[in-house]
């Protein structure tokens, strides 16, 4: 889950595995593999970022002691 901002500045957690693309169109959309769409204040990178720190944070989890 990664943590987010929408235009208005409330604060929301999306689930990163939900993601199909995020795009700069000028404001930072989130389309999930539902059809829905989030726009976000944090840039495209800043999303990015996130997700791939959540997914490696989900891999460490997981790997063999």
């Amino acid at each position: 889950m990664i943590s987010l901002t929408r235009l208005n500045g409330q604060r929301f957690v999306l689930n990163a595995d939900l993601i199909r693309t995020v795009e700069q169109r000028p404001d930072t959309t989130i389309t999930l593999v539902n059809g829905d769409h989030f726009i976000v204040q944090e840039p495209v990178e800043e999303v990015v970022h996130r997700a791939v720190d959540y997914g490696r944070s989900l891999r460490t989890l997981l790997e063999p002691t």
